[in-house]
């Protein structure tokens, strides 16, 4: 299958998924897109460049138990 990005103006959705219905789910699968893309894809791009960079930081498993163990038993009581 291929994917395409269709940018259309609200009044003309029903007409379009009307016509986009007329298709076997074999043929044709409607996605509906994350709203928070465009931030998701920013944030994760700035993430990336500080892992390229050097300058991100890294925990090990044993830290990151540690950090979680602490904060649930701040909550506890």
């Amino acid at each position: 299958m291929e994917t395409i990005r269709l940018e259309f103006q609200p009044k003309i959705k029903a007409k379009l998924l009307e016509l986009l219905s007329s298709f076997s789910s074999d043929e044709l699968k409607i996605e509906q897109e994350d709203p928070d893309f465009d931030e998701n894809k920013r944030k994760l791009d700035a993430s990336l460049a500080k892992i390229k960079n050097g300058t991100a930081k890294f925990y090990s498993l044993e830290e990151v138990d540690a950090f979680l163990e602490e904060t649930i038993s701040k909550y506890e009581n």
